[in-house]
């Protein structure tokens, strides 16, 4: 707690220790704190440091110079200050990828391309002669964020057809870890069954679906990451549901990439929306909003990535529906849709709601195949 107290000091966001009050404890001005932080990087609101806000904590500390970035197989380096280089050699016209804050392989390549084309030792070690370089070079990239106009250019490239996109399908949890589960009901067992029936459709109409995990098995998000990125993924669909304290809790959300201060994925951004809004118009879910955030799997993927919560397994209504095979169905159908409405970039579309698997798998196998529906 003294930890926390410190950092929360250094951004500002908590005052000087106060005489006669222990640096260790947690009150309500803390809390505060924690909350107001937690906002501003685009985790879970809920005032309790926990894993993730302690590891934002942790990598909110580092700015650029403060330390030697490199590739760290065993314990890769993260923090603000590697989430700054990337955007400066994306400035400067190389491609780390999105900028998640992790030092990966994608960021080493950029650098040490950005060390050899300007006369640097290319070890792919951002030490104090890259530092220089870096902050004495102008920008090469202007009128916009660079990553987000790749992001957006190999999306155009990819072309209207399901045919060959590969798609990883991420059920939630799995194995020993059942997620939410309430009365014999599992998010793990039901989002895997939901992950098989999506992954048949998206087979069927041609593209390369693949689950995540096996059913016995649940493998952290980074794992989950990692078998994405290995698999050159062009999306990633996460699937969950929720549960509260409170059984009036429901409804649908969308989450995409966002760090809350101008990051985001902007092709994550607009599958989600694209997602949400086919499944509200197919079941009459509460809207609970598409929202930016800086979760593992959507910050440590290169590609888009969109995690869908289907319900609150706490309510009773939303439980009802997810407990029914025709339901999943029509939520398989709806994100396959909203894929499908992603890669027509708005070209010839229909009223949301409208299109059916089988008018996909129709237009898919027409000759070209790249009509509109």
């Amino acid at each position: 707690m003294v930890e926390v107290r410190a950092t929360l000091r250094q951004f500002g966001m908590l005052p000087g220790p106060r005489p006669g009050l222990p640096d260790d404890l947690f009150d309500v001005h803390v809390e505060q704190a924690v909350r107001a932080f937690q906002q501003r990087r685009g985790l879970i609101t809920d005032g309790i440091v926990g894993p993730a806000t302690y590891r934002a904590l942790r990598e909110a500390g580092w700015s650029l110079g403060d330390r030697m970035l490199a590739l760290m197989i065993s314990a890769p380096m993260s923090g603000d200050d590697v989430t700054a280089l990337q955007e400066r050699l994306l400035e400067l016209g190389f491609d780390p990828g999105r900028p998640g804050g992790m030092f990966d392989e994608r960021t080493e390549k950029a650098l040490r391309a950005f060390q050899r084309e300007y006369g640097l030792v290319p070890d792919g070690v951002c030490g104090p002669a890259t530092l220089r370089s870096l902050k004495q070079l102008g920008r090469k990239v202007t009128g916009g964020r660079p990553h987000l106009l790749r992001e957006q250019e190999l999306l155009r490239e990819a072309g209207p057809r399901m045919r060959g996109k590969r798609i990883v399908v991420d059920p939630g949890h799995g194995g020993l870890d059942h997620g939410v589960s309430v009365s014999g009901a599992t998010e793990a067992g039901l989002m895997w069954d939901l992950g098989r029936r999506l992954v048949g459709r998206m087979t069927a109409t041609g593209m390369e679906a693949m689950l995540s995990r096996r059913e016995d098995t649940c493998p952290s998000d980074w794992e989950r990451a990692e078998f994405a990125n290995n698999a050159g993924a062009d999306l990633v669909l996460s699937l969950h549901t929720d549960g509260n304290r409170s059984m009036h809790a429901n409804g649908l959300a969308t989450f995409h990439f966002g760090n809350g201060s101008g990051s985001t994925s902007t092709v994550g951004e607009a599958l989600a929306g694209l997602i949400q809004r086919e499944l509200l118009t197919r079941t009459a879910m509460t809207d609970c909003g598409t929202q930016g955030r800086t979760w593992e799997l959507l910050r440590l993927t290169r590609m888009p990535t969109v995690r869908i919560e289907i319900g609150y397994l706490t309510h009773l209504g939303d439980r009802r529906n997810l407990l029914d095979p025709g339901f999943r169905d029509v939520v398989a159908e709806g994100i396959l849709v909203g894929v499908k409405r992603l890669y027509l970039l708005g070209q010839n579309d229909q009223p949301t709601g409208t299109f059916t698997f089988s008018d996909v798998l129709a237009r898919e196998l027409e000759r070209g195949g790249a009509q509109a529906i």
